[in-house]
C-alpha cells in the first residue's frame, strides 16, 4: 500500500477525532515502526487495518462506516493534490471510467510497486454505471467511500448500489444511477 494513503488517513483521523484519538490509534495498533510513515514509501495494507480496527474500538464506530468516511474523505485529498486528473468537463461516469485504464497507469508509472484495486466497468448507460472493484485487500467499503467522495466532488445527484460478489469482499459490484 502506497505510504500516501496511510499518511492521509492519520491526518484524517487527527482532523475528525482529534491529536489525542490519533495517538491512541498509533500506540494500541502496535505497528511495526510507530506509526512513522511517508507518503512515498510501501507499507503492508495491515498496518492500516490494525490503525482502522483500533481505531473503532476508541470511537465505537464500526470499522464499514470508518472506511467509508475515510474513502469519501481522501477522494477530495487526491482532488486537489493530483488536479490533472480532474478536467473541469469532466463528468462523474467517464472519471470511474478512467480510474483503471489512465489514472492506475498513470500511477504505476511513478511507482512500479503499487498494487492497485481493478475498477472495470460492466455497464455504462447514460444515467448508469456498474463497476467491479476488485481487489484483495478487500476494502470495498473505503471504494463506497471513494465513490460518495466521487459524487460529492462532481456535484451530481447520483445513488449508490453496492453488492458483495465474493464472501470474502474481494469482489463488489457498485451500481450509480443519477437521478434526473
Amino acid at each position: 500500500m502506497k505510504g500516501i494513503v496511510i499518511t492521509e488517513y492519520i491526518e484524517f483521523v487527527e482532523d475528525t477525532f482529534g491529536f489525542d484519538i490519533a495517538q491512541q490509534m498509533i500506540e494500541g495498533a502496535k505497528l511495526h515502526n510507530d506509526g512513522v510513515y511517508t507518503s512515498v514509501g510501501t507499507y503492508d495494507s495491515s498496518e492500516l487495518v490494525k490503525m482502522v480496527m483500533n481505531l473503532s474500538k476508541h470511537t465505537k464506530v464500526e470499522v464499514p462506516e470508518l472506511l467509508k468516511a475515510y474513502g469519501n474523505h481522501l477522494f477530495s485529498r487526491f482532488a486537489s493534490l493530483y488536479p490533472h486528473f480532474f478536467h473541469d468537463d469532466l463528468k462523474i461516469f467517464d472519471f470511474i471510467e478512467q480510474v483503471d485504464n489512465y489514472i492506475h497507469v498513470e500511477v504505476r508509472k511513478l511507482y512500479p510497486d503499487a498494487e492497485l484495486p481493478s475498477v472495470a466497468t460492466i455497464k455504462r448507460e447514460d444515467d448508469l454505471i456498474e463497476i467491479i472493484y476488485s481487489s484483495k485487500r478487500k476494502f470495498g467499503d473505503f471504494a463506497h467511500g471513494l465513490l460518495l467522495g466521487a459524487v460529492s466532488y462532481f456535484k451530481e445527484n447520483i445513488t449508490i448500489q453496492k453488492e458483495i460478489l465474493v464472501e470474502d469482499g474481494s469482489q463488489v459490484r457498485f451500481t450509480l444511477k443519477r437521478i434526473t
